[in-house]
């Protein structure tokens, strides 16, 4: 085979394959694409848990490190979600790290070839991102936050019937924009309603006028609770829906420790920073030449119950000793 040839061929497996492409170059490079603002200080934990995880396994950033590692910080913004996809890939890295169900769904309509390990999506399979969740099948895997045998639905509505046994409805707050997978809790959320004695109504919302509004409009009668699912949308907008549900002291359950960190009464739900860390695991994998598709999409292995004593004595609640020995963490 003449030079010329060989080099088209080299270029072409290269452009192919990740690791090929990485041997040509010392340094790696990472895109990351978070469906939360720069500014807050849970992505900035979360990130700094995968940046740690990836130290461990012998990659660093920096001046001097042989990652170089590409942000992009949309929220829960659609066009920009759309636009900061578009400059990732454009830079052409050797993988791509995507945040939340919209970030990750933007992502896979722009590549098919890229790698992309994603977090905090819930149904991957529904939102046509992987096969099954054993074989990929793609250039994509990474962490759902939803095991579906958990029916987590039916156990958000329990434990808001533990600490007040007097409400007999139960509104579902999130944006169907950005939650494309409210569905997946819907149906447990229903399904448990039989043995809970409550009513279910959804509540979704797209902007935080029409927040304000839903949140009190349903206060507006007594014996209500809100189950806040996980939505970037509902995330990033979480002080407002905090200081909403004080205002009208609503009973509210949401679906990660940082609400409650904030100011919320109670939470449960999988760790988020558990899996951003875990994920650097992936990452390495992929840089070392695994292919996405033989990685399985991994679920929650850790769920934590997170309640703040301190928004209880303010509401006048009283938390039942039980539930609160359960509690994987107390804020006193």
């Amino acid at each position: 085979m003449r030079r010329r040839d060989f080099i088209k061929v080299i270029s072409g497996l290269a452009g192919a394959h990740p690791l090929l492409a990485l041997a040509q170059r010392s340094t790696a490079r990472m895109g990351v694409v978070m469906g939360r603002p720069e500014t807050d200080s849970v992505g900035q934990a979360e990130l700094s848990a995968l940046l740690a995880n990836l130290r461990q396994l012998g990659w660093t950033a920096g001046a001097r490190g042989n990652i170089q590692v590409d942000y992009r910080w949309p929220g829960n913004d659609i066009e920009q979600i759309r636009g900061d996809v578009a400059e990732i890939v454009a830079l052409h890295p050797d993988v791509i790290f995507g945040h939340s169900s919209p970030v990750n769904v933007m992502l896979q309509r722009v590549t098919r070839t890229i790698p992309i390990v994603f977090v905090n999506v819930t149904d991957p399979i529904g939102v046509g991102l992987v096969e099954s969740l054993a074989h990929p099948g793609g250039n994509i895997t990474g962490f759902s936050i939803y095991d579906a045998a958990l029916a987590i639905g039916g156990k958000w509505i329990e434990i808001l019937k533990e600490i007040d046994p007097r409400i007999d409805r139960v509104a579902t707050l999130f944006n169907p924009q950005t939650a494309p997978h409210a569905k997946k809790f819907l149906g447990s959320i229903e399904a448990a309603k039989k043995s809970s004695s409550v009513s279910i109504t959804t509540m979704p919302v797209r902007d935080a006028a029409e927040l304000q509004h839903a949140i009190a409009d349903f206060a507006s009668t007594p014996n209500g609770g809100l189950v806040v699912l996980p939505d970037i949308f509902n995330t990033n907008n979480k002080d407002l829906i905090i200081s909403l549900v004080k205002q009208f002291r609503l009973l509210a359950i949401y679906p990660f420790k940082l609400f409650p960190k904030a100011g919320g009464l109670v939470s449960f739900g999988s760790d988020d920073v558990d899996m951003f860390r875990r994920a650097g695991s992936s990452i390495d994998l992929i840089l070392k030449g695994m292919n996405p598709s033989d990685l399985p999409v991994q679920q929650p292995t850790k769920y934590e119950l997170v309640i703040n004593l301190k928004v209880a004595e303010t509401l006048g609640i009283t938390i039942p000793r039980l539930l609160l020995a359960s509690a994987d963490e107390v804020i006193e």
